[in-house]
């Protein structure tokens, strides 16, 4: 262990190769997250927007958070789209478990898809700065295809949904 930090744990191990050789490994240990592409009657989808520190700009992005030590995803999820956007949904379905960086991390996100949403009050985490976007699917997934959206777990649940939408599972 190098770093023990609020959100992740930063190491260092020394491992053998197949070849017999020996090597170091730096990764992140990561509780990983759960995030929902929310869906209403209209096949409107709702994103937010919030500014993102590393990139120096604002991303937009589907609902989303932190799992908690054990927590399990589909709580994670709940609680993330009702704190970030106000809305509870009668029917969630995993789409998709994803590594967004399999190179130095563990961290794993689950992908919902939400549907039958009812609005409420969003209650944002404290130091939590985002608005909230309601566009038409088609909307979206074209912003996804312009390259308007960068963020994987995103981009990854609007053409998961695209891929549902086209077999006629929905």
């Amino acid at each position: 262990l190098i770093y023990d930090g609020n959100i992740l744990q930063l190491y260092r191990d020394d491992v053998e190769l197949e070849d017999g050789k020996t090597s170091k490994r730096e990764y992140v240990r990561h509780s990983g997250g759960a995030c929902v592409l929310a869906v209403d009657d209209e096949e409107n989808i709702f994103l937010v927007s919030q500014f993102r520190y590393p990139y120096g700009a604002e991303t937009i992005e589907i609902p989303a958070g932190k799992r908690e030590k054990g927590e399990d995803p589909f709580v994670c999820a709940v609680r993330e789209l009702e704190e970030e956007t106000g809305l509870v949904a009668e029917k969630y379905e995993l789409m998709a478990s994803v590594y967004p960086t399999p190179a130095y991390t563990d961290e794993i996100l689950y992908l919902y898809l939400a549907t039958g949403l009812t609005k409420k009050t969003a209650h944002l985490d404290e130091g939590e700065f985002l608005g909230v976007i309601k566009v038409p699917f088609e909307k979206a997934y074209q912003m996804a295809l312009s390259g308007e959206i960068h963020d994987s777990k995103t981009l990854v649940a609007i053409y998961a949904y695209a891929a549902k939408k086209a077999r006629k599972e929905l």
